[in-house]
């Protein structure tokens, strides 16, 4: 009888997303184009926030800053490996590299669902409550909200994580995926896989459907606000505040309640495959866009700091 935990030494076979040579070079550029644009984008973002103190001491812009470090350790997670085996013809990945793999991706979409909630309760009481926004949006009610999001993400994707350690892997080594993702996983295991799957259903879906409910219920009293509003000037730009922070919502949440949300029988390789592109690339790379464009904050912060650094040169 062969070794139930063999896979463990050996590691596994990331298969990405096509098995046909002659696409991995168009994946490969568009990859990394887009990769390079998440890096850019959101780490510009981060930038500027804290070099501009208008920005910085805004909540929301707060809360952005740490969104965007989230979205750059989100892509950084998948996306160097998937570049790597593009070019590469092992197309490997350790165990203790798959475990570390799977830990971060998991902590980081946690975390941006955390704060995109924050995020969504910045705007319920700049508009449901203003007279008691510099108190409930303190800097340091903000900061706290931060930590709590990184703390609970990180120490949620711990639990899957030794959950994931304690299985025997003793089928194929092959993972039909581009990364190290949970259900991939559970379907090489010849061990019981129930107790992951009931966490990655249960307790997962608090983790993501929680904040996307109390998002749902907060922009619902947002707009029931909103629509008091007597002026439709005044109603305009009210929503504009939030306009950006919802295309960010409906993003995320739209392609990860697609593949987690829902029973793992009804799993398609093929379609989550796609829908991994989606949120694990696509989503952290347009959000930089989202927040930018047509966002006056931004561009005056862009316009100061750009001032700025030239004047200082010249006293120099």
């Amino acid at each position: 009888m062969g070794n139930p935990n063999r896979t463990s030494a050996s590691g596994f076979i990331l298969l990405g997303l096509s098995t046909r040579m002659e696409h991995w070079g168009p994946l490969f550029a568009l990859f990394l184009s887009m990769y390079l644009l998440t890096l850019i984008g959101n780490l510009l973002i981060v930038l500027l926030i804290r070099l501009d103190a208008q920005l910085l001491q805004t909540p929301m812009y707060f809360f952005l800053s740490f969104l965007s470090l989230a979205d750059v350790g989100f892509a950084s997670t998948t996306v160097p490996k998937a570049l790597e085996n593009l070019v590469s013809q092992t197309k490997s990945i350790s165990y203790g590299g798959c475990l570390a793999q799977m830990y971060f991706f998991v902590a980081f979409g946690i975390t941006d669902s955390f704060l995109l909630a924050s995020m969504a309760y910045d705007r319920y009481i700049a508009i449901c409550h203003p007279l008691r926004y510099a108190v409930l949006m303190s800097h340091k009610h903000c900061l706290f909200l931060v930590a709590l999001s990184w703390l609970l993400a990180f120490l949620h994707s711990l639990v899957h994580t030794l959950l994931m350690a304690r299985l025997s892997f003793c089928a194929s080594r092959e993972i039909s995926h581009f990364f190290c993702d949970v259900q991939p996983l559970l379907r090489l295991s010849c061990s019981s896989t129930h107790p992951n799957e009931l966490l990655a259903f249960t307790e997962g879906s608090l983790v993501i459907m929680g904040p996307f409910l109390f998002i749902v219920v907060s922009y619902i009293l947002i707009l029931a606000a909103i629509l008091k509003v007597p002026s439709a000037a005044g109603r305009c730009k009210a929503f504009s505040t939030c306009s950006s922070h919802l295309g960010a919502v409906a993003l995320f949440y739209g392609t990860v309640i697609a593949v987690y949300i829902r029973p793992s029988s009804s799993y398609s390789v093929a379609k989550n495959r796609v829908v991994a592109v989606l949120y694990t690339t696509v989503t952290p790379m347009l959000n930089p866009f989202i927040y930018s464009l047509r966002n006056e904050d931004v561009m005056g912060a862009m316009r100061r700091v750009l001032v700025r650094f030239p004047m200082g040169t010249k006293k120099k």
